[in-house]
């Protein structure tokens, strides 16, 4: 039961991520994986979450710093010639 679990966990983590789509996964899968670990040994569900929420937050992250980015560009003035 247990390898089958882990398995399904491991071909459904496997199918979502990417190689570019990576962006937060990794760190957040360790910091999920370790809590899970102490949370009754649930270490692959923790970093499958942690994954996740890691790319989650990678994302805004990314979007804030695009946002900003164009806030800037729009405050500046256009070159003279």
């Amino acid at each position: 039961m247990r390898i089958t679990a882990v398995a399904v966990a491991l071909a459904i983590g496997l199918a979502a991520s990417g190689a570019a789509e990576a962006k937060g996964c990794l760190k957040g899968a360790v910091v999920g994986g370790v809590a899970g670990h102490f949370a009754h040994r649930h270490t692959v569900l923790g970093a499958a979450a942690g994954c996740a929420i890691g790319h989650h937050i990678a994302h805004k992250k990314e979007v804030e710093e695009r946002r900003a980015s164009q806030a800037q560009m729009a405050q500046q003035p256009p070159p003279r010639r």
